[in-house]
């Protein structure tokens, strides 16, 4: 299996150390996200203080972007980081689309769709010298010249991965993408009983291999040094479980354990305000069935009996004060439990 990190969004001063503190400790990969800072421009100081570890967005949201503009970021941090980007993408939700990003909405799933094809088929024209000309019924691309071209790289292209929680989403991922992310609202039950059958028919779909597709999340992690150190993590999980449970897009989460009433009375929280008290209505059980809970000793236990055999990688972070071997040998740990991954299609 797999492991991520983040890196810090809210100072740049501090991602090169970060990143390289990830890179010595031997996770796979850092991500940025797009909450409340810019997801993309911490990756490029974390591209030119590291050498092997991948670099992803987790995610960026795409409508509020033209592709063209994600177009040249991405090509930007491929290049620098000498192909060691990951493009993941996320539709958000109607009304952040409409009332935070000022943008108009409409059916995400044909929309990412053609999120994805204008953006392979940019890349093409950049790298193959093909000429550009996507024409959808939400995006067209028909004109580049070579003065707006940058020069191919020679590099494999960039892999996109999308958020998913709904069926439809997940199985677009399978068809199209290289990879889905898995939203950490999601327990094992939702994944085993929706997310996989629903990727497996997008990928049957599509004729591509599942070793080439890489399953990312469907859950949290609360873990640390100590019983104490777990707590806390353990009431972030609850207030993120109480914040994501107020959406009603992802009820149908809530809906396989039968929950849905718990959902209900999250969003009408919601709707008045009471955003600080939703956590009290996440149960310990709750917590457990979302996450893999465990101090450091008992981690990789932990996260086989909460992932092992469903997903290719999951994200982790370390305490500063745990000491490199440590960080090490957990690491190596989890690295032992078995995925189906190998590596995404290089191809254009």
């Amino acid at each position: 299996m797999r492991i991520e990190t983040s890196i810090p969004l809210d100072d740049w001063r501090k991602v090169a150390d970060k990143a390289r503190f990830a890179e010595e400790s031997g996770f796979d990969g850092v991500l940025s996200a797009e909450i409340a800072h810019d997801p993309f421009m911490p990756l490029g100081f974390a591209a030119l203080a590291t050498e092997r570890i991948r670099l992803a967005t987790a995610i960026a949201v795409a409508f509020p972007r033209s592709p063209m503009v994600v177009a040249n970021t991405a090509w930007d941090l491929q290049e620098q980081s000498g192909g060691r980007f990951v493009l993941g993408l996320g539709a958000q939700v109607k009304g952040h689309n409409e009332r935070r990003f000022s943008m108009p909405w409409s059916a995400p799933v044909p929309r990412i769709r053609e999120y994805v094809e204008s953006l392979r088929a940019i890349w093409r024209t950049w790298e193959t010298g093909e000429e550009l000309n996507y024409q959808g019924k939400h995006y067209n691309f028909t004109l580049m010249t070579p003065e707006f071209s940058p020069r191919p790289t020679g590099l494999p292209r960039v892999p996109i991965t999308i958020a998913a929680v709904g069926p439809a989403m997940i199985k677009l991922a399978g068809s199209l993408c290289d990879g889905v992310r898995l939203h950490g609202f999601a327990t094992r039950k939702y994944v085993e009983d929706v997310a996989l059958p629903m990727l497996d028919k997008g990928l049957a779909e599509s004729g591509r291999k599942r070793s080439e597709f890489e399953i990312w999340g469907g859950g949290f992690v609360a873990t640390g040094r100590d019983d104490e150190a777990v707590a806390k993590q353990v009431e972030w999980v609850r207030y993120r479980l109480g914040f994501y449970g107020s959406t009603r897009s992802y009820h149908n989460v809530f809906a396989v354990h039968g929950w849905e009433d718990l959902g209900m009375k999250l969003h009408k929280m919601s709707k008045q305000g009471r955003w600080k008290e939703m956590a009290a209505e996440i149960s310990d059980d709750v917590v457990h069935t979302f996450a893999a809970v465990a101090t450091y000793s008992n981690l990789a236990p932990a996260i086989k009996e909460r992932f092992g055999g469903l997903v290719d990688s999951v994200t982790l972070d370390f305490d500063r004060s745990t000491a490199l071997p440590e960080r090490m040998e957990i690491l190596q740990d989890i690295r032992q439990i078995g995925n189906e991954f190998q590596g995404f299609d290089p191809g254009w």
